[in-house]
């Protein structure tokens, strides 16, 4: 068994800052439906519509985020972004303090505080490798995912206690207190300089960043999963809450327990990758998430012969487990074969990328379940499933021991 190497300073003020960013938008993200709809009157079209406006920033900016992180400081990137969410979620509260909030304002204040989570979500694991031994690469990415499930998992619920004892008030100063602590701890780091870039066309730039991506041999195929994971994702989101209530007969109460199992999971993913890491060969490691995505697509799928909660609470937690592994295995293969002065971009485009796919899912899962029922969204999500886990095990990735030798 091979030791942990032990996490620089540095590195601890960006986790402990990628805490503090994840818990202030998760607060944000629970909070503004809920103040929309009690505050504000709003209807489904409304949070649909507040829906669309907060992801438009991952399809929109992720690029030209990915190029500035190539080219300028990470870190002064990361205390820009997310200043910006700590700015709009001042202007929030104070709209709330005068009254003068409207779905207009959360808006256009939810777009900006995404565009901050997209420069921090690019720019971090860029900054990765400059604070930590190549060897405590996993590790670290495993601290940064742990700290993004317990903000998934906890979030909405403190968000909505929050609303529900002190008022929106509460919960958009608890958001704007931690966004300022994640500045704070940012401002903390002392980030190596980089080589000054050659001044180039920025499209040629991003240009050759996608073609690294589509040309690598391993990037290539986990560009490739990680878009059907998500398209597949979206299409079993798209059936799953009218399946369970018209099929499974769930109430509201056991629909959100089943749904919270998804963020067990990912806590417990990101707890146990570095066990699977040591024990098993690199390649290996990286496929365990596609392979539990199968099985959680199959338990799903298993609710048609056996419709129990029980067996969707476990597919949930699979895919909050597997898929967890999955991640911080590729950032971590993914940051040691991209050079240094690229990986700003290639974040960029794995983002852009799962980006897309999303809205894509959502709307293939709610035409086939409006042509074919809700089940059939199961059965095409299971098929979905099946074929990430296909171009995984297809790739050269399956033939890694250990991480391949740093990119140049």
């Amino acid at each position: 068994m091979t030791r942990t190497t032990p996490l620089p300073h540095a590195f601890q003020n960006l986790a402990w800052s990628n805490l503090a960013a994840q818990s202030a938008e998760q607060l944000s993200l629970a909070a503004v439906p809920l103040v929309a709809v009690l505050a504000l009157g709003a209807g489904p079209g409304e949070i649909g519509f507040l829906a669309a406006v907060q992801t438009l920033p991952f399809l929109l900016v992720s690029m030209p985020m990915g190029l500035l992180a190539d080219r300028m400081s990470r870190r002064r990137l990361m205390v820009w972004a997310e200043g910006l969410r700590a700015v709009s979620l001042l202007v929030l509260l104070a709209m709330v303090f005068a009254s003068k909030l409207s779905i207009g304002w959360l808006a256009v204040l939810g777009f900006l505080g995404a565009v901050g989570t997209v420069g921090f979500s690019v720019a971090a694991p860029a900054l990765v490798p400059a604070l930590v031994p190549r060897d405590a690469l996993a590790t670290a990415n495993g601290r940064l995912e742990l700290a993004r499930s317990a903000a998934f998992t906890a979030g909405p619920a403190l968000a909505g206690a929050l609303v529900a004892w002190a008022g929106a008030s509460a919960a958009f100063v608890l958001a704007a207190v931690l966004s300022a602590a994640a500045v704070a701890l940012l401002l903390r780091i002392a980030e190596a300089p980089r080589a000054p870039c050659a001044s180039r066309h920025p499209l040629l730039e991003v240009r050759d960043g996608a073609r690294f991506v589509w040309q690598h041999e391993m990037l290539r195929p986990m560009l490739l999963t990680g878009a059907v994971f998500n398209i597949s994702w979206f299409v079993l989101q798209a059936g799953y809450v009218p399946y369970a209530v018209r099929v499974l007969g769930l109430g509201a109460q056991a629909v959100g327990f089943t749904l919270a199992m998804y963020g067990a999971g990912m806590v417990v993913g990101a707890l146990l990758t570095p066990r699977v890491v040591a024990r098993l060969p690199f390649g290996r490691a990286i496929q365990v998430g596609p392979s539990v995505a199968v099985l959680a697509a199959a338990a799903m799928a298993a609710t048609l012969v056996v419709p129990t909660a029980t067996l969707a609470a476990l597919s949930f937690f699979l895919f909050g487990a597997g898929p967890m592994v999955w991640v911080i295995t590729s950032t971590t293969l993914r940051q040691s074969v991209t050079a240094a002065t690229m990986l700003g971009r290639v974040s960029a485009v794995f983002l852009t990328i799962n980006a897309g796919a999303r809205p894509i899912g959502a709307a293939l899962g709610g035409m086939v379940g409006a042509a074919w029922g809700e089940p059939a969204c199961l059965l095409l999500a299971l098929a979905g499933f099946g074929l990430q886990a296909a171009i995984i095990f297809a790739s050269r990735i399956a033939t890694l021991h250990r991480l391949p030798v740093p990119a140049a």
